[in-house]
């Protein structure tokens, strides 16, 4: 059990493999008197050998970074340096988020992109994934979409060419949609209720709301 230094070093190696490999039948009091070692350290350490190591253990510390590709070599470095230490002991994930092109840009720095696992591109939603969610945001308002309702349908198609299936544009288009049924007393998700909820917002062109990217360290 060497990843258990503090019960490892009162126990010789034929200690410790007789006591990993001891019947579970046998009493920790037996088990003391037969290989002649204190009994909380026998109990300890059999209570330990049924745990993973630490590297195995099913909690992993994952470090997300959002804006990404807006980050200058020395906070890059403090990432990189921060993964290295960290897989030194249990290990942590790392995440970077930011737009396109994120994964050639680091791609300059060597030493922190030789530790990229994988690219992830987030794509524009399609119209099955805008459905799915626009029902949990009609759920949310008290309503139930229905994409065969003519009214919900139009309302869709809206939400749809408004924000050209940009996640983050619908999650703010719906924040003002919610706004706006509220001080209107509405309870019908209309094309005008799309519309009027869309002049609230600074929405650039769906070419520049662009998907972001996620680039992945292994572990």
């Amino acid at each position: 059990m060497p990843w258990y230094p503090a019960i490892s070093k009162h126990l010789t190696d034929e200690q410790l493999w007789a006591l990993v490999c001891a019947d579970p039948a046998v009493s920790n009091c037996q088990l003391a008197d037969a290989l002649g070692a204190p009994k909380a350290t026998v109990a300890s350490a059999r209570q330990a050998a049924a745990l993973p190591p630490p590297s195995r253990r099913s909690v992993v510390e994952l470090l997300m970074v959002d804006e990404a590709d807006r980050l200058k070599m020395p906070e890059l470095e403090e990432i990189r340096d921060r993964y290295d230490r960290a897989n030194f002991a249990d290990g942590v994930g790392v995440v970077l988020i930011g737009l396109p092109g994120i994964e050639k840009r680091l791609a300059r720095y060597p030493q922190l992109y030789s530790r990229v696992g994988f690219v992830h591109h987030f794509r524009p939603l399609s119209e099955e994934e805008l459905r799915f969610i626009l029902a949990h945001k009609w759920q949310e308002v008290g309503l139930t979409f229905s994409p065969d309702d003519y009214t919900d349908a139009e309302a869709l198609a809206a939400i749809a060419r408004i924000t050209g299936g940009n996640f983050r544009l619908v999650q703010r288009l719906f924040a003002q949609i919610d706004r706006v049924l509220e001080i209107n007393r509405l309870r019908t998700i209309t094309t005008e209720v799309v519309e009027t909820a869309r002049e609230s917002l600074i929405i650039e062109s769906v070419a520049c709301a662009t998907p972001h990217s996620v680039v992945a360290t292994e572990r």
